[in-house]
């Protein structure tokens, strides 16, 4: 495989994962008695099918994969941002569920991961990143502040996410909270004696246990 096409399939696997959470999310809430099922239908009339992780080469427009790809982004960050919205407006009680899904994948993305364990910090960075949706592979978004053999701080100097969450008039501060859900478990998983924390100014560290 070529290394641009590696890329591509690096950006389609992130997809794939926001896809199986938002899977769960829709089923959890018609589990509740939401109307999960009729408000994706519209969802999707207005933001786009999901992927449903059909092979990469088979799903996009081989003329132009990088705006298949770009378009795809969009596509999936709106439908859960629409989706989680919908879900919170009728009832924000829910959120500390949502929540639980975020972490229950962060879990599992960590059992999941098959490659050489990471023994640092910048190691754990590094995969993360594999992992989680921050636009496309050229949208620089992060910072590292300081790193050493034992911590690693870094900012996010660009949300990209805002946008999105303004189109369905919700609120991105959910999205920093499930995000933060995620990122805690996988991190604490992958590799036990590492905390991950985010800063009240927004900043990130990934620190080793004293």
């Amino acid at each position: 495989m070529s290394a641009q096409k590696e890329i591509h399939q690096w950006l389609y696997n992130k997809i794939i994962l926001l896809e199986k959470i938002e899977e769960d999310i829709e089923q959890w809430a018609a589990n509740q008695g939401l109307p999960a099922k009729e408000w994706m239908q519209e969802i999707i009339e207005s933001y786009g099918q999901p992927t449903e992780a059909v092979p990469l080469k088979k799903v996009t427009d081989k003329s132009n994969i990088h705006l298949w790809l770009y378009n795809t982004v969009q596509s999936t960050e709106l439908r859960q941002a629409a989706l989680i919205t919908a879900i919170l407006d009728e009832k924000p009680e829910f959120k500390d569920n949502i929540i639980e899904i975020f972490t229950k994948h962060g879990i599992t993305a960590a059992r999941e991961y098959k490659d050489v364990i990471p023994g640092s910090p910048e190691e754990l960075y590094i995969i993360l990143n594999d992992f989680v949706l921050e636009g496309m592979p050229d949208q620089r978004v992060n910072d590292i502040l300081s790193g050493n053999e034992n911590v690693i701080i870094w900012r996010t100097i660009k949300c990209l996410h805002k946008p999105f969450w303004d189109e369905v008039d919700g609120d991105v501060q959910h999205f920093h909270e499930l995000r933060e859900a995620w990122v805690k478990a996988f991190i604490e998983t992958l590799k036990p004696e590492f905390v991950y924390e985010r800063r009240p100014n927004g900043d990130h560290k990934i620190v080793r246990k004293q």
